[in-house]
């Protein structure tokens, strides 16, 4: 569990204080919101394109050596991250982190499955969530201090944070003695996994580049029609499309997809708006992110344990409808830009909503699958989970650079630090929209939820 929650936090880490840093890295590097965007793509997409591809690793070559293996890919890619002397190269570090990711995400999951028995894993992957989140409530403060105190290169220094925890979850992994020998010659779909990234980052690409590139929805199209075909007919593909079959499951994953996609927008291009547009320093942005830290660490474990109880579908429709109903009140607000006064308060009510849901959503996953396929469940819902990050960031990134229109000196973009009125209008306009979106995204998410608690559970794997 300890080398779970610490490997898992620096992934945690890194999403909330990169989003934080940004404004800083924008002005130390240079680049367009396109390029700034991509920091958070380049991760997302070969997090999200390969995390299944990590599992089978784990499978084939045993679970820790692999976890063992991603951890270091992903030290020693922070350590690229810190020396960084242009977005090219930041971008690039990135995603060989999310390559280390891909393969240290599903160990984490897949040693808390093993160590606890079904009847105990929803209160265990709620201690799991609880714990990382106590981790991760650290970094965003620790990088917020950082930003408001030190220069315009501190930003590196952030990135530096994931040595130590790196290091420390290596030294548990050494101490871990339950024989893991893997299962040599099971099979890696890797033209799956080229496919995945070809869809996503196409996808992406279409998205987040400034003109003439929506003609790249077309292939990426053809690339996801071609993966379901692939993963349709492969001996041993990455997805085994018959999961899906159980509706709840599908359900739930669906209900994962639409949630995420809500809350990695708001979460990314908030510390964005309010830095840039507000006037908030780094450290005052943190205080939108603590509540959900401490909310979910406080309740993922309780939630965890009633989701065993009384099933995961009712406890997800409710959160996620607090969820989209702050969502629909940042919206509301946001041309206002009462950060104190009104945005803070509302995440609290954010917050309550996404603690409602993280623990149950996991859980309901793993209930819906069998025990000889909890690995397999576990990827494809934390592949969904990472592939809406890419989705989110390229989606809401479009919606924010129509909504704050062209760029002139008086408008120099958004999520850059500028004075002027019309800029500060233009970026929360911008964000008002992203948060519509999001709400609208947490609300089908409730009702999907509210779907599966009225489906009578099935047997796992039926």
């Amino acid at each position: 569990m300890a080398a779970a929650v610490l490997a898992s936090s620096m992934g945690f880490i890194d999403s909330s204080v990169t989003s934080i840093a940004l404004p800083a890295i924008r002005a130390s590097l240079g680049g367009t919101l396109s390029a700034a965007s991509w920091v958070a793509g380049a991760y997302f997409l070969t997090l999200s394109s390969l995390i299944l591809v990590g599992g089978a690793m784990g499978d084939r070559f045993g679970v820790v050596r692999v976890y063992r293996f991603g951890i270091l890919t992903f030290v020693a890619s922070s350590a690229l991250c810190m020396l960084a002397q242009s977005m090219g190269q930041l971008n690039m570090a990135r995603a060989l982190q999310g390559i280390g990711a891909a393969f240290m995400v599903p160990g984490s999951m897949t040693l808390i499955a093993r160590a606890y028995p079904r009847a105990e894993r929803g209160a265990a992957l709620g201690l799991w969530a609880a714990g990382a989140s106590a981790t991760t409530a650290f970094g965003p403060v620790l990088g917020g201090v950082l930003l408001t105190l030190g220069g315009p290169e501190v930003w590196r220094v952030i990135f530096a944070l994931n040595l130590p925890l790196g290091a420390a979850s290596l030294w548990l992994l050494a101490r871990y003695t339950i024989p893991d020998q893997g299962r040599p010659g099971t099979p890696i779909d890797i033209l799956g996994a080229g496919l995945a990234a070809l869809a996503l980052g196409l996808f992406a690409t279409a998205l987040t580049r400034e003109k003439d590139s929506l003609w790249l929805l077309a292939p990426s199209a053809l690339a996801i029609g071609l993966f379901l075909v692939r993963e349709a007919m492969a001996a041993a593909p990455m997805i085994r499309l018959g999961m899906f079959a159980n509706r709840s499951f599908a359900l739930a994953n669906l209900a994962t997809l639409f949630l995420y996609v809500a809350m990695t927008g708001v979460m990314f291009y908030l510390p964005m708006t309010a830095i840039s547009a507000w006037g908030i320093s780094p450290i005052g942005v943190t205080a939108a992110f603590l509540p959900t830290s401490l909310m979910i660490f406080s309740l993922s474990a309780p939630m965890g344990r009633l989701a065993d109880r009384h099933g995961p579908g009712i406890l997800m429709a409710g959160g996620s409808l607090c969820v989209a109903l702050g969502y629909g009140l940042l919206a509301w607000n946001a041309p206002g830009g009462q950060f104190w006064g009104r945005i803070v308060p509302i995440m609290v009510l954010v917050a309550f909503g996404l603690a409602a849901v993280i623990a149950p959503l996991t859980a309901a996953v793993m209930r819906f699958a069998p025990d000889s396929e909890q690995g397999a469940a576990s990827g494809i819902n934390n592949a969904l989970a990472r592939a809406s990050g890419l989705i989110s960031v390229a989606l809401m990134g479009a919606v924010a650079r129509i909504s704050y229109g062209p760029v002139t000196p008086d408008h120099p973009g958004f999520g850059l630090p500028y004075t002027g009125t019309g800029h500060a209008l233009a970026t929360s306009a911008g964000f008002g929209r992203i948060a519509a979106l999001a709400a609208i995204l947490a609300l089908f998410a409730s009702l999907l939820s509210a779907l599966m608690a009225r489906q009578k559970e099935a047997a796992p794997g039926s």
